[in-house]
């Protein structure tokens, strides 16, 4: 079998691929940026580590795959900006010591050897590690290309692997760290080290480079101005980001002293990065004292390269960017299933909560939704009946005009969406919204989760049920033939006429769907069927008569 293995010149190639990507794509990852503060610099900081990295490998140019991984890592370290930065040149640093005698070629060994110890070495870097971050993406990418370099994949294979678990371990991050979650993004540091890694696979492919991340990965990042939810700047607990150089190291500046001056900055404030490589000392830390911080490195050493940012001013200046962008009026929707947010979005709505009968979503993230919509004035469609007191109170708790359209189904929100006019006033887009509620007959088909009765009948777990506006109104045995009697009562309610609109979820089909119209049609030849795909779970179709 050929073992196709990745020589000097490629190795080169795809580290100055990886830095141009980044750098291609560090405003998008910057907008995902809410974490450890939403100051919007992952993106840069990492670029501009990438940027000095490939500076010293040119300036240095050397031959072999142990000099390329060697200049990579101490012009990652001499470069490294943030958090993010300083991580990133420590998983490089690893890289290095792994590929250290290597000449000519890069085995599926090789790489997971260089990705177990540049994992291991940004895990030891921080001082608090904090999973959800580009660690754990890090790390899963990592383990993943240990198990494929075990079972015989070779070094262009393992690239693969690095994407395909990079990816999965990126979705992962919103569930191990709630303000990835709550800001809907997924790692902004982790996006930026899977962005480094696309682009070696474009060196390796050949490709150019005309694509963006998004383009690439369905993460479905939002705008900057979307993503740039800050609280009052008073909530950013440590004002100054410091980071500097410790050379010149006195004869005293052992491992016990150095560890000594990571608890003390542990003490003055957090995102502690201390970093002991090559005779100097790479300090990263946020506190209310860079003055102090900058103090006790003097016993180490010579301090060198001082750089020490306001990130209340920082903040100051993305909450002054937000309120420039402010619109005035902009639409919230609880929605559910991925057929329904493309309607809603294609209707004009620029925030979705993800909702449900099972899933109702808190006072809170509505509240963040009304704040992420970025306007003036915002209308909040619940779309469930046990969602509009929710929705009531998040309104209370914003600083915006919020305007609650009680709708108690999707359909009806999907109307009150039709009816709406970004161009139109807000008195008249509520009159005529809440008008439209009443004008839409709202139909879902489901299953009953237990043995009850309806209008003096059984009704036996896993019957079929249909209900009109919430209530009961047909049951039988069959998806099918319960959906086709329920239209057909909704469409009696209605005389015979009017559009229906039949969103199948996922348990159901288009053909399923297509099945049900073309039995009602002959009957019903003043009515106008639509078919779309709702993608809701639980419920086999929303119908809406209207």
């Amino acid at each position: 079998m050929f073992e196709r293995t990745i020589d000097s010149s490629l190795f080169r190639e795809m580290l100055f691929m990886g830095a141009a990507f980044l750098e291609k794509n560090k405003q998008t990852i910057d907008a995902m940026n809410v974490f450890p503060v939403p100051d919007g610099d992952t993106g840069t900081n990492m670029s501009m580590t990438m940027q000095r990295a490939v500076m010293e490998i040119r300036q240095s140019n050397p031959e072999t795959i142990e000099g390329i991984a060697s200049a990579l890592a101490m012009g990652a370290l001499k470069g490294a900006r943030g958090n993010s930065g300083v991580i990133l040149s420590q998983i490089f640093r690893g890289f290095s010591k792994a590929l250290k005698g290597v000449q000519n070629e890069i085995d599926a060994e090789m790489l997971a050897n260089a990705f177990d110890m540049g994992t291991a070495a940004a895990y030891k870097a921080v001082m608090k590690p904090k999973e959800g971050t580009m660690l754990t993406v890090s790390k899963i990418i990592a383990e993943s290309v240990r198990r494929a370099a075990d079972n015989g994949v070779n070094a262009y294979g393992v690239i693969d692997v690095i994407l395909e678990s990079g990816e999965a371990a990126l979705r992962k991050t919103p569930e191990l760290l709630p303000v990835l979650k709550e800001a809907g993004v997924v790692d902004s540091g982790g996006m930026g080290l899977i962005t480094i890694y696309r682009g070696f696979k474009m060196a390796i492919d050949g490709e150019e480079l005309d694509e963006k991340i998004e383009d690439i990965f369905d993460f479905s990042p939002k705008t900057e101005e979307q993503n740039i939810t800050l609280e009052d700047v008073n909530d950013i607990k440590f004002g100054y980001c410091t980071e500097f150089f410790i050379v010149h190291l006195l004869e005293s500046a052992d491992d016990a002293e150095v560890d000594s001056f990571r608890e003390k900055l542990m003490k003055l404030g957090d995102s502690v990065v201390v970093v002991n490589d090559a005779d100097i000392i790479k300090v990263h830390v946020h506190s209310n004292a860079p003055g102090k911080v900058l103090q006790l490195a003097l016993r180490l050493g010579e301090i060198s390269s001082i750089k020490i940012e306001n990130m209340r001013e920082q903040n100051r200046e993305l909450a002054a960017q937000l309120k420039a962008s402010e619109k005035e009026m902009s639409v919230v929707a609880v929605s559910v299933g991925g057929g329904i947010d493309e309607v809603f979005k294609s209707l004009g709505v620029e925030q979705l909560i993800e909702g449900g009968q099972t899933m109702n979503p808190s006072i809170d993230a509505i509240a963040q939704s009304i704040k992420k919509a970025n306007a003036r004035n915002v209308f909040v469609l619940p779309n469930n009946p046990n969602i509009i007191l929710a929705a009531e109170h998040a309104a209370k708790m914003s600083d915006c005009n919020v305007i609650v359209i009680p709708s108690r189904t999707i359909v009806q929100g999907i109307t009150a969406m039709i009816s709406y006019n970004p161009e139109g006033s807000i008195d008249v887009n509520q009159e005529s919204m809440k008008s439209a509620l009443a004008s839409v007959i709202s139909g879902s088909v489901t299953f009953a989760v237990r043995d009850t009765s309806y209008d003096g009948n059984a009704i036996e777990t896993n019957d079929i049920i249909g209900l009109v506006d919430g209530e009961i109104a047909v049951v039988g045995k069959t998806v099918q033939e319960t959906t086709e009697q329920l239209i057909r009562h909704m469409l009696d309610k209605s005389e015979g006429d009017g559009v229906v609109s039949v969103y199948f979820g996922e348990d159901a089909s288009e053909d399923d769907a297509n099945e049900i119209v073309e039995k009602l049609e002959p009957d019903y030849p003043d009515a106008e069927f639509l078919v779309q795909n709702g993608g809701q779970p639980l419920y086999y179709y929303y119908i809406a008569v209207e």
